[in-house]
């Protein structure tokens, strides 16, 4: 059976999680940013999506 290509996104944080909600900042550190300007990529799966959706103020969201 053949895999589906799942989707892609390349996060870049863009501001800082300091002084942020506890909630926002552990939605942060669960995609995997550490600091300013860190990208990295993800699968687009309901998880990311949500932890994306609610810190979208602070990233910077590409489809790959």
């Amino acid at each position: 059976m053949a895999k589906s290509k799942t989707e892609r996104l390349k996060l870049t944080l863009v501001k800082s999680p300091a002084g942020r909600l506890a909630r926002h900042q552990a939605c942060v550190r669960g995609l995997g940013l550490r600091r300013m300007h860190h990208s990295v990529t993800v699968d687009a799966t309901p998880e990311n999506l949500g932890m994306v959706n609610k810190v979208s103020y602070l990233l910077n969201v590409e489809k790959v």
